[in-house]
């Protein structure tokens, strides 16, 4: 007899009961993934709340330490990021960007975006998170600080790099690229490194520098995250120079420095004399004395050749942490291993030689069976409480991470299906209205089209403004769409808003010239294009060449240089309308020929960054503005303010004074000048 015929009756139909409802509706895992919410950082972690927490301190600390450095009482945030925190080894290096076909060894990497940025860290590693730090401190200077030469950007960012905190106290100032000359291998046996990479303080304990103007003027692009070696004599002089200027408080001065060197244009040297009231060998001077006042880069430096070093030996600084434990609030919550799993793939797929790896991840999550639980009524639930689980097809992170991905490789078919089954899978995720935004602009750039679903656009453009205020490319998108629909002056407010969330974004400056153009404001938009000629981003500059140059044609001839070509080959009867119209544009040129004293307009534009010091509105529409500019003090005149391009605010005030602004204008006389746009900063 088997032993299936000795289980009672009702024991074997209580279990084809429990195999039955069990096939139908599988009961919810434990899942190890938590997701966790500080003010202004989301992080997903499998290694636990406390660990995921900390990490999420980790990083309030860090970014309230640079808004200190650089005297900012709060710091634009205009894209999200979320740290995908790993608590092993395995899954971390199998995520990891590749080097020579092998992870990279350090314990935590950075992964920009066009929507969103990422960070990922292996915590099983200790303090993984400053692994982070000089890529952290580019981003918050991308988003909060004017664009400028490269030494200033490197040099903060390996300053910030050697940052160490803890529940209470900061450490800063030793030298980032200082690394042991031993290492230890599984027996425990001490191994000296053959020819290690020098580390800052012995590059500038050499003999020879660069000279300090060569220096200030070396052209180094920040723009891309992907930085080569950090072992030269540029990263160096770069970090003791911010180290210096920074702990001489003298950040003021090298707002002023910058000002003069990449808005008037002066002299390098003469512009240190200007800003710091010095000389440049002067403050060459200064900066090597003070490198050499630092004791302790010289103690860490002698410890690091020797067995055993002092794990974390004194910095230059220490000062209290500027967030407690108990001064942000920090929530988690569980999130599917599904979705946890989809994140992990999405990042995978935006790293270049993890691509393939990553999408295949997430086709196979986009189209695999989950279970989520249901929105039903609480009458529903079962007795413990929680939700009853529902089948679903497919993860809905996966398919919006496909969509992205699609829409990146302009295969708008593909990011449709896929934006459309992750709306189905969940209507409500805002992400979807924003990529769905993206793929409308991107057709209608691709087919020279009108965006289709226009309000439909803007709509879902406001839901994600609501959902993320500082959203710069929300902003930038919902003022394309505005253009698009006849409201240049909502689309210039929307497009003001994304430039003072991300002021070192070329593309916005780039279609503010655009809406600028659309709505007539010549002057303005040339001024703009002019300012683009010159950018690293070779797009950019390739484009506002095209523009600066039809403008000017236009300008000139009153008609582009494309209708002029076609006006060539088809001239059309006039009309009496034609005629008509021929009179008014006659009365218009007299009245402007009239104004300008007979003859064009021709003065050059220029640029200047100052500091407004105040309005007079007497005369009014007319306004003065009185604008300090280095040792020069400016008078600068609109004949009507009302229609003033303004940027950084929706209408022009005459109680206006002690603003930092930039102007564009065509200069007359020694301190005078024709006001052509406004920016107030």
């Amino acid at each position: 007899m088997s032993r299936t015929r000795l289980i009672p009756a009702f024991l074997q139909f209580a279990m084809l009961l429990t195999l039955f409802h069990t096939a139908r509706l599988p009961a919810a895992e434990p899942t190890p993934w938590l997701e966790i919410h500080s003010a202004h950082f989301t992080v997903v972690t499998d290694a636990g709340e406390k660990k995921g927490k900390e990490v999420a301190l980790r990083l309030e600390q860090m970014r309230a330490v640079f808004a200190t450095l650089l005297m900012r009482e709060r710091l634009n945030e205009p894209q999200p990021l979320t740290i995908l925190a790993l608590k092993n080894d395995k899954n971390y290096y199998q995520t990891a960007p590749l080097r020579q076909g092998q992870p990279i060894v350090v314990p935590g990497f950075f992964v920009p975006g066009d929507d969103q940025n990422f960070i990922v860290l292996n915590l099983f590693e200790p303090e993984s998170w400053r692994a982070v730090a000089h890529d952290f401190a580019h981003l918050l200077l991308n988003y909060n600080y004017p664009p400028v030469e490269g030494w200033f950007d490197e040099g903060f960012a390996e300053y910030f790099s050697s940052i160490r905190v803890d529940d209470k106290h900061v450490e800063i100032g030793s030298d980032p690229e200082l690394s042991s000359a031993f290492s230890q291998d599984l027996l425990g046996n001490q191994l000296e490194a053959r020819s290690p990479p020098k580390s800052l303080t012995e590059l500038l304990s050499g003999q020879v520098w660069l000279a300090l103007p060569d220096l200030l003027t070396m052209k180094h692009d920040t723009s891309s995250y992907n930085e080569g070696t950090h072992h030269t004599l540029f990263y160096a002089q770069s970090w003791i120079m911010v180290h210096y200027l920074l702990h001489e408080k003298k950040l003021p001065e090298t707002g002023t420095y910058f000002d003069l060197v990449e808005n008037q244009r002066v002299p390098v040297e003469d512009a240190i004399q200007k800003a710091y009231g010095i000389s440049a060998a002067q403050l060459d001077q200064a900066v090597k004395n003070y490198f050499r006042s630092l004791t302790p880069l010289f103690v860490a430096q002698d410890a690091a050749k020797q067995p055993n070093p002092i794990n974390n030996p004194a910095q230059v600084d220490q000062f209290p942490a500027p967030v407690a434990p108990n001064d942000s609030a920090i929530i988690s919550k569980p999130m599917r291993e599904a979705d946890a799993n989809a994140l992990a793939a999405e990042i995978k797929s935006r790293i270049p030689e993890r691509r393939e790896d990553g999408l295949h991840e997430l086709q196979t999550l986009a189209t695999a069976p989950t279970f989520k639980a249901s929105d039903k009524n609480t009458k529903d639930k079962d007795d413990n409480n929680s939700a009853p689980l529902i089948a679903a097809q497919g993860n809905e992170i996966a398919h919006r991470a496909l969509a992205w991905d699609h829409i990146q490789h302009s295969e708008f078919d593909a990011a449709t299906e896929e934006l459309s089954d992750a709306a189905a899978l969940d209507p409500r995720d805002l992400w979807i209205r924003y990529y769905l935004s993206v793929l409308k602009y991107r057709i209608a750039q691709a087919k020279h089209s009108d965006i289709q679903g226009l309000p439909n656009m803007m709509q879902d453009l406001r839901a994600v403004l609501d959902w993320y205020p500082e959203f710069a490319s929300a902003y930038d998108l919902l003022a394309m769409a505005r253009m698009a629909g006849g409201g240049q002056i909502a689309a210039m407010q929307a497009e003001h808003a994304a430039i003072q969330l991300s002021p070192r974004n070329q593309d916005y400056v780039y279609h503010l010239a655009e809406i600028y153009e659309a709505g007539k404001k010549w002057e303005a938009a040339k001024a703009l294009f002019d300012r683009l000629k010159t950018s690293s981003n070779p797009k950019i500059a390739a484009l506002a060449r095209a523009e600066s140059e039809r403008l000017t044609t236009e300008q000139k001839y009153g008609i582009s240089p494309a209708s002029a070509a076609a006006a060539q080959t088809l001239k059309a009867q006039p009309s009496p309308f034609d005629v008509l119209e021929q009179d008014a544009a006659k009365r218009a040129a007299e009245a402007q020929a009239a104004h300008t004293g007979g003859s064009a307009d021709t003065r050059p534009a220029k640029f200047v960054q100052g500091r407004l010091l105040s309005v007079d509105c007497s005369q009014s529409p007319a306004a003065i503005l009185t604008v300090s500019a280095g040792k020069d003090v400016l008078k600068l005149h609109t004949g009507d303010y009302k229609s003033l391009p303004l940027i950084g605010a929706e209408a022009f005030s005459c109680s206006w004074n002690d603003r930092s602004v930039s102007v564009n204008y065509r200069p007359s006389g020694m301190s005078g000048g024709d006001l052509l746009s406004l920016e107030l900063r």
